[in-house]
């Protein structure tokens, strides 16, 4: 009998925040994203002048944990889980650490996106979902390989999860989803009218 395996696994890790301890008040974490991204003209103007939609903490907040208590116990429970996730993809960290290298907030208005991309210079990334209305409940991850099928065919549309090109995973309030960073993904536009919150991160090798 011929004999098929999977070579070079790409792993996606999903849990509810509160699978590794006391998850932080989820109103209180929303409350927190939106007072932040009122307050925060810095961000705003970066997000105005890069057309961005909605409004983003990457290019203006890099200490979220010691401005505010909420985001300093919600570090200190994805430590927990990016630890569970690197001894499973079996990381030789050479007495290193994987360590919070940033951590940002996404308001994602009606009609918002984040295109495709990838996080350049970080081992894993991940999201955690603060607020998730019904129609902007998706996140879009891509086949690595995708590029490179230059020749090949489209997979069928009830091809098996694994043989997709393209993987949508729908995240509820509370969960973290992380992946190598690596592993291009995007966020389809959001068709509700109420703003989707999360709270993005990267974790690098030190």
């Amino acid at each position: 009998m011929p004999k098929i395996v999977s070579l070079f696994v790409t792993r996606l890790y999903r849990a509810h925040l509160s699978e590794l301890g006391d998850a932080p008040d989820a109103a209180e974490l929303e409350k927190s994203c939106l007072i932040i991204a009122e307050d925060d003209v810095a961000g705003q103007k970066w997000c105005d002048e890069n057309d961005f939609p909605g409004y983003t903490s990457y290019a203006s907040l890099d200490d979220l944990p010691w401005r505010f208590p909420v985001f300093k116990n919600l570090v200190e429970l994805l430590d927990k889980h990016v630890e569970s996730f690197a001894e499973d993809l079996e990381f030789n960290l050479n007495g290193k650490k994987i360590k919070l290298d940033s951590i940002w907030i996404n308001i994602l208005p009606e009609g918002g996106i984040h295109t495709s991309h990838l996080h350049p210079h970080s081992v894993i990334s991940g999201t955690t979902y603060v607020a998730v209305p019904k129609r902007a409940n998706t996140i879009k991850f891509e086949d690595p390989r995708h590029s490179m099928m230059m020749a090949a065919p489209t997979r069928k549309t009830e091809a098996r999860e694994e043989m997709r090109s393209f993987v949508y995973v729908e995240p509820k309030v509370g969960d973290v989803l992380l992946w190598e960073s690596w592993l291009r993904h995007e966020v389809p536009m959001n068709m509700a009218e109420e703003e989707r919150i999360s709270v993005s991160f990267n974790y690098g090798w030190e």
